[in-house]
């Protein structure tokens, strides 16, 4: 089998669709979570403990260096833990989310676990065969 019919065959595998499908979607619902954090639940936080920006809060660990015009030579060195406190709000919601998707999912499992089977009524073939062995079974 050459390369090419060995690639398709594993590409057009129903797993591998639904995967790609799923990684498409789930960084759609990444982007739609990232903007929800970042423009509605940390600008209230932010209100909430004073009314700043929490992800630009920083821990300067050294200052810049500046030549005597105010031109700066070398950066400041900050830890950006307000961004690792986004990032981490980010994390917590998606996963929420996650969560609370697959219960939803696994729950209507359930129910359709749940419903009864209603016996399929015998065709014509197996009542016919029913009575042949019946009558076997009698001689």
């Amino acid at each position: 089998m050459s390369i090419m019919k060995e690639f398709k065959a594993f590409a057009m595998r129903g797993n591998v669709i639904d995967l790609a499908v799923g990684i498409v979607i789930g960084g759609a619902f990444g982007k739609i979570i990232s903007s929800l954090v970042a423009d509605i639940i940390m600008p209230l936080v932010g209100l909430l403990i004073g009314g700043f920006n929490v992800s630009t809060l920083k821990a300067t660990l050294k200052s810049p260096v500046m030549d005597g015009s105010g031109k700066i030579i070398k950066q400041a060195v900050t830890l950006n833990y307000g961004s690792f406190l986004q990032f981490t709000v980010d994390f917590l919601i998606i996963a929420f989310s996650i969560f609370l998707f697959i219960k939803l999912i696994n729950r209507m499992k359930r129910k359709e676990d749940a419903l009864p089977v209603t016996p399929t009524e015998p065709t014509k073939e197996e009542i016919l065969l029913t009575e042949i062995r019946d009558l076997l079974k009698n001689k």
